[in-house]
């Protein structure tokens, strides 16, 4: 019984301490958590209480209460994140914006300032909520820009989901004492982040970028596109946060009554909008070209780039789009966009739920209790307004903002979103067929397979084609058919990371893998130089960098790969590609 009870508590403070660290516990539960652990050796070390075989087992059962006890009473509070992490950072000279002055910080090495939490707009709460966002308010002296805005509203998973998946999914999780919190979420997110060179310029390409997670989820200051690897090489680059889930996309026909322009799903795009008008109107004096800006959007920040690329009210707001890993121009967009009649009756049954009649009331409930309907309430709404038609009909009658697009995706796409929904050879053929009904046996005879492997890799490979790879297939024949230049590349390389799981190609293009990573290796930073380069000179000169041997394809049939090799290659999925015209009636 001593040996079982040695066990149990060995496992009881393994779990703790394990729950502690991976749930960013505060330091005060670290020091209750010891000091009980060393309360109870003694106890036992002395056999206080621990004569008998009941007391050592309600002793086993306390010490656990406690450890709950201490998990809870040491939750990690909320917190907005710092842009530096040094004790005493560098300031920058003051910057003049229309609504006032700023103050950044100089990040470490010298080569590139921060200004983090500008705010672009008015916060959208109160009677603000789901409705154009309004000019920011003026400030009288010098803001600080040295700590990142809360992140736009949005449910969030325990911290210690969050650590299992950068366990799991990115195999970079550090132990840390300086992260013992939760990045705070707020309605009050409309603000931005500026990434420039250090010292005095003037017309610096720009690139303004906006995050993904699927209209739900993210934030704009995520290491991995960080605008720090662009401003370190001469570019200036601008994230936004900007409404999401239920807060940026719900439609409903009172809001479309109520608004001049009877506009009514799209506030998320309104948002970046008005980052990009801000963007027009300031980044000159931060060294900026306001006629030199590319627009680029990874996920579900690529669709709204697609979308404000056929926007009547983004023209002129931008030379050029860079699209990573989404589109919305197939003639049935797999994901992050319907209708206008299917969007406000979702809104109207949302409102059924809530037991409420007028928008009024729905904008007198708390934000908390209305954010788990991001999943019900996060794509973007064909309203008249906004887009006055679908992105793939407005292509198809020659709108288009942009002069250049640079876009594409990555091998292994669907990755995360089939973790849990493998195939094997008992169902891939059911998969199949109820994804492509009538046309399932030439899928099937494209892609067969003979045993389970074969059957998960056909499987994520046709996933990964249909939700990403060919809406960026349909994309570029539109763009040339309108005779817009368009780079389109395929991201093969693995690593020890995320590999090319979707988003995997970003801390390449941005120039920001870790310089102490042992995640990457140098054919890893070498390709990333080779990425972040081109991306940049696209943003110059709306071309990538020629040396590469990246051209456009006439015929949209060949691609730009970046992995252990790099040069054109043919598209690898173009039959199953004819099948998907097919299926969609692509004309």
């Amino acid at each position: 019984m001593r040996i079982f009870g040695t066990i149990c508590i060995a496992l009881i403070s393994i779990l703790a301490g394990a729950v502690l660290e991976l749930n960013k516990n505060t330091l005060f539960g670290w020091g209750m958590f010891l000091y009980a652990l060393a309360v109870l050796i003694f106890l036992c070390a002395r056999h206080i209480f621990t004569q008998h075989v009941w007391q050592r087992a309600l002793l086993i059962i306390g010490y656990a209460g406690v450890c709950v006890l201490i998990v809870i009473a040491s939750w990690p509070p909320m917190k907005q994140v710092k842009a530096y992490d040094t004790k005493q950072p560098q300031r920058t000279e003051v910057v003049s914006t229309d609504k006032g002055d700023v103050r950044g910080i100089v990040l470490n090495g010298e080569k590139a300032e921060l200004f983090a939490g500008i705010p672009y707009a008015k916060p959208p709460v109160g009677e603000l909520r789901w409705k154009k966002p309004q000019d920011a308010d003026s400030w009288e002296g010098i803001r600080e820009c040295d700590t990142f805005a809360s992140m736009s509203m949005q449910a969030r998973n325990l911290p210690a989901y969050d650590s299992l998946a950068q366990i799991i999914g990115y195999h970079d999780y550090q132990i840390r004492f300086d992260d013992q919190y939760r990045e705070a979420v707020s309605e009050d997110s409309l603000y931005l982040n500026v990434w420039r060179p250090a010292g005095n310029h003037e017309k610096l390409p720009v690139i303004v970028y906006i995050h993904g997670g699927s209209l739900q989820t993210g934030q704009p200051w995520y290491a991995d596109y960080s605008g720090r690897g662009f401003a370190e090489k001469g570019v200036i680059c601008v994230n936004m946060g900007y409404r999401l889930g239920v807060f940026g996309f719900m439609a409903n026909e009172q809001l479309a009554a109520e608004d001049p322009d009877h506009t009514t799903g799209n506030y998320g795009l309104l948002d970046q909008i008005k980052a990009l008008e801000w963007v027009r109107d300031n980044i000159a004096a931060f060294g900026g070209d306001p006629d030199n800006v590319t627009l680029a959007g990874e996920s579900a920040g690529s669709v709204c780039v697609d979308a404000l690329c056929v926007s009547d009210l983004a023209r002129g707001l931008f030379k050029r789009a860079i699209l990573e890993s989404s589109t919305v121009s197939s003639v049935i967009p797999p994901h992050s966009y319907r209708l206008y009649d299917e969007a406000v009756s979702s809104g109207n049954d949302l409102m059924k739920r809530y037991g409420v009649s007028t928008i009024e009331e729905l904008r007198a409930l708390p934000a908390e209790k209305l954010v788990n309907e991001q999943n019900t309430q996060h794509h973007i709404t064909i309203d008249g307004y906004v887009l006055k038609d679908t992105p793939y009909k407005l292509r198809t009658a020659g709108v288009h903002n942009e002069e250049a697009i640079l876009h594409g995706y990555n091998a292994e796409e669907s990755g995360p979103f089939i973790l849990f929904s493998h195939a094997n050879l008992k169902n891939y053929e059911e998969k199949v067929r109820r994804s492509f009904g009538e046309y399932a046996d030439e899928v099937l005879k494209l892609y067969p397979a003979a045993t389970d492997e074969e059957a998960d890799e056909a499987w994520a490979r046709i996933y990964g084609a249909v939700f990403f790879n060919y809406s960026h297939y349909c994309l570029n024949r539109l763009e040339t058919e309108n005779g817009v230049p368009a780079y389109e590349y395929l991201f093969s390389k693995t690593n020890g990371r995320l590999g090319c799981w979707h988003s995997g190609e970003l801390v390449y293009a941005f120039g920001n893998i870790p310089t102490s990573s042992k995640l990457y290796d140098e054919a890893d930073r070498s390709l990333s130089t080779l990425m972040n380069d081109c991306w940049i000179a696209f943003a110059k000169n709306s071309t990538p960098d020629q040396s590469t041997g990246w051209r456009m394809s006439a015929d949209s049939d060949e691609v730009m790969e970046f992995g252990e090799q790099t040069g054109m290659i043919k598209e690898p999925d173009l039959a199953l590609y004819e099948i998907l015209d097919r299926m969609q009636g692509w004309d």
